[in-house]
């Protein structure tokens, strides 16, 4: 079966080491960064990352301040800004680094095993900041159509490119048949999910996760891999 990869822009945070959220510190920063240890490269990328996680889990997305974020990582705004011209760059990169590699999807042993698996991933990362987050960025992407475009970028590449390993260990286990499928039929579930978390607000109920896979991700899958000449 053919499936289409991941978009290029998703591609620019899938390199970065995943963030362990549980070991970010709520802390209110205090004192002069220039006056602590400096952090250089990656380690200061990712300690800008998780302060940004930390500053969305602290004040929400619309009281986001780069001048907290900042002082939490011990770096100067310029440097922050050098990697991220703008908060919502920044706040992107800081959710996308909390999704895990697609490369590591779950390998249940079934088809329906995996998309629940997915999907109570991706609902229990909405359920946090990154839900938070999210939130905010698709309200200003209402404002700026350039930056709409851009953000469908990102929420899609991570969730396709999830999805395309799950079909292929299907194909490989017998459970569907070579062919093709469509980005749309791919995002079609995680979509479904996605409107409910922005309509409904809080977490997304397990029944509604059992529902969407059982409803509409396996008989699409199976609908298209039937309809394949």
């Amino acid at each position: 079966m053919a499936i289409l990869a991941e978009s290029p822009a998703d591609r620019i945070h899938s390199a970065m080491p995943r963030t362990d959220t549980a070991k970010l510190e709520l802390a209110t920063p205090s004192g002069d960064h220039r006056t602590r240890p400096r952090r250089r490269g990656r380690a200061l990328d990712m300690a800008i990352l998780e302060a940004t996680i930390v500053e969305i889990d602290k004040y929400g997305y619309a009281a986001f301040s780069v001048e907290r974020v900042a002082e939490r990582a011990r770096a100067s705004k310029a440097s922050l800004y050098r990697r991220w011209p703008t908060k919502v760059e920044l706040v992107l990169a800081a959710v996308y680094d909390l999704l895990r590699d697609p490369a590591a999807a779950a390998d249940t042993g079934s088809l329906r095993g995996d998309l629940l698996a997915l999907l109570r991933s991706a609902a229990e990362l909405l359920a946090g900041p990154a839900g938070t987050a999210i939130r905010g960025l698709i309200s200003d992407a209402l404002r700026d159509p350039e930056y709409a475009a851009r953000l469908r970028n990102y929420t899609r590449g991570r969730s396709v490119a999830a999805m395309a390993d799950i079909v292929r260990q299907a194909i490989e286990r017998g459970e569907l048949p070579s062919g093709t499928i469509t980005m749309r039929q791919l995002d079609a579930g995680l979509s479904v999910m996605r409107f409910y978390f922005l309509t409904h607000g809080g977490r997304v109920p397990d029944r509604v996760i059992i529902e969407i896979v059982d409803e509409v991700m396996l008989p699409l899958l199976h609908a298209a891999a039937v309809s394949q000449p």
